[in-house]
């Protein structure tokens, strides 16, 4: 009997190509977005299930997880993918939008975790996969607010394996660099330019906008790359935490967890060049 597989966010990047990536390995694949009218013309499958969810709805989350179960008999395995990210100087940011990007960063993956992990406890065993950022490994300027919830999902994640392994349930964390040209860049973008910048700040901000905007010398992931650590999650025995993807994540990761914290200070500072007025 194929596996299957409900994730959140499908209508665009890392969920869409996710969809493709479990399709073709097998998989019944339950593809949830708010609106689901946004996938019409897009791929059928009879392993494919398309169905709203808003992850900050617990109603909607009960809804799409009951007719996954009623169409395809159960579910293995949930990727929490649907998220908001925020470039913008902290000072000047509204709290109801950091207030937003929490209730779906990480107030929503706390809910469908709620939602789906009695059901996994029934079945004796089930998956659940978390898609976090490098953000959480290496905070940017500019991005406090999106590096602090993608934190907590770390965190959050990171306690949930002990928690939920005596139910024989896993729980992965994927750890994606910079993925350019995804929409959700485009979004973020759109959203920065409604963000008034205090004048203290422009300095800033158009030295770290520059820099992102340079090529990069190492390799950035794509999203298939993403898919893949996803796939890989869902189906490694060997458990492995944390699935990191990208060049970029990578060298963070290891200056972070393998050098000194006096060597990680000295290398972010130098990387960010940030300078006191």
């Amino acid at each position: 009997m194929a596996q299957t597989v409900l994730i959140t966010g499908c209508s665009s990047g890392f969920g869409k190509a996710t969809v493709q990536a479990f399709l073709t390995a097998g998989w019944n694949v339950v593809a949830t977005m708010r609106d689901p009218s946004c996938w019409l013309g897009q791929e059928t499958s009879s392993n494919l299930l398309v169905v709203p969810l808003d992850v900050r709805r617990v109603a909607t989350i009960a809804s799409a997880i009951s007719r996954a179960i009623e169409h395809f008999g159960r579910i293995d395995c949930l990727v929490n993918n649907a998220g908001l990210a925020l470039f913008s100087v902290f000072e000047a940011t509204p709290m109801d939008v950091v207030r937003d990007l929490f209730e779906t960063n990480v107030f929503g993956y706390m809910q469908t975790m709620q939602a789906v992990i009695p059901h996994f406890r029934g079945l004796g065993q089930g998956r659940i996969i978390n898609v976090s950022s490098g953000s959480a490994i290496l905070p940017e300027p500019l991005m406090s607010a999106y590096s602090a919830s993608k934190c907590a999902v770390e965190g959050l994640t990171e306690s949930l394996q002990y928690e939920l392994q005596s139910q024989n349930i896993l729980v992965k964390l994927i750890e994606p660099g910079f993925v350019p040209g995804t929409s959700l860049v485009r979004k973020t973008v759109e959203q920065a330019a409604t963000i008034s910048v205090p004048v203290a700040y422009q300095t800033l901000v158009d030295q770290t906008m520059n820099m992102y905007m340079q090529s990069s010398k190492l390799q950035l992931a794509s999203e298939n790359d993403v898919a893949q650590a996803i796939l890989d999650a869902a189906t490694d025995e060997a458990g492995q935490l944390r699935y990191v993807v990208g060049e970029d994540a990578k060298e963070s990761s290891r200056m972070r967890r393998e050098t000194s914290e006096n060597l990680y200070t000295s290398w972010a500072r130098e990387k960010f060049q940030v300078r006191p007025r």
